[in-house]
């Protein structure tokens, strides 16, 4: 158990703990941690943040992050476990957070969006203008001919657990990343197909350009062999960048922890 360092900051008879459903997932390593805490936005620096405010009204309390769960239906979303200084262990959004270690926090969340009326008072009086006059009665039209219906692809079904994939490299592109401002370099693939009985082409996808794909010094038109997760995750175009880091397809499928990498 965490010894509590901040007696002070302890409010555990206040809290309202949301223990995690079981077990979860806690992280395999420094460097998957410090992945993990970029991509959520809650450090970019070199040597991981350890400890973060856990804020209410009217106290606040020290956390460590223990791990995190994934949800939906591609399990391509994280809830995170934070552990109290008194053992408990409760579940948050990364972004709720994030928004907690802001020294505003409290006077006005982002997650509590109230509903405003835009109108300018232009346009309510164009408006009541409008209700006051009557409406001129409809002209007899032709009836429009009626396009044919597209039909739609058939939907992917993508696997829950970690699977076998084969790829090839077809670009490095930048992301931006709202969490931390900043863009991130991902590495887009072509050609992506799941082996399983039958195959399931994906056509793109993408993954983070992590430090482990970096020991392989990648280049477009390499031929990968790797295991993971996908999720349907389209890729977000990069903030100010150079064209050579766009990417000129929809890419809607993102591989998670790429494992077990061969190149050829």
């Amino acid at each position: 158990m965490m010894a509590i360092e901040h007696e002070q900051l302890e409010r555990s008879g206040l809290t309202r703990y949301v223990p995690p459903k079981g077990d979860f997932e806690g992280f395999r390593d420094e460097d998957h941690y410090r992945e993990k805490l970029k991509e959520w936005g809650l450090s970019s620096a070199k040597e991981a943040k350890r400890e973060f405010l856990f804020k209410e009204r009217n106290y606040q309390r020290v956390v460590k992050i223990k791990g995190f769960e994934t949800y939906g239906k591609s399990v391509e979303f994280n809830t995170l476990v934070i552990e109290f200084q008194d053992g408990n262990l409760s579940c948050i959004h990364p972004a709720f957070l994030k928004e907690m270690q802001a020294s505003s926090f409290g006077k006005e969340s982002m997650l509590q969006v109230e509903e405003k009326d835009f109108s300018t008072p232009e346009q309510s009086a164009v408006t009541q203008g409008k209700e006051d006059k009557p409406e001129p009665k409809p002209e007899s039209k032709k009836p429009k001919a009626t396009k044919p219906k597209k039909e739609k692809e058939p939907k992917i079904e993508l696997p829950a657990d970690k699977v076998h994939f084969t790829a090839s490299v077809k670009q490095f592109a930048l992301t931006y990343n709202p969490f931390n401002e900043e863009n991130d370099e991902v590495v887009v693939l072509e050609n992506v197909q799941i082996i399983q009985e039958p195959p399931i082409e994906l056509g793109l996808a993408w993954c983070s350009h992590s430090k482990t794909l970096k020991k392989f010094e990648l280049a477009p038109g390499d031929m990968l062999e790797f295991d993971g997760k996908v999720a349907k995750k389209k890729l977000a175009k990069g903030k100010d960048v150079e064209v050579e880091f766009l990417v000129d397809a929809a890419v809607l499928y993102k591989v998670n922890n790429p494992s077990k990498i061969v190149k050829s």
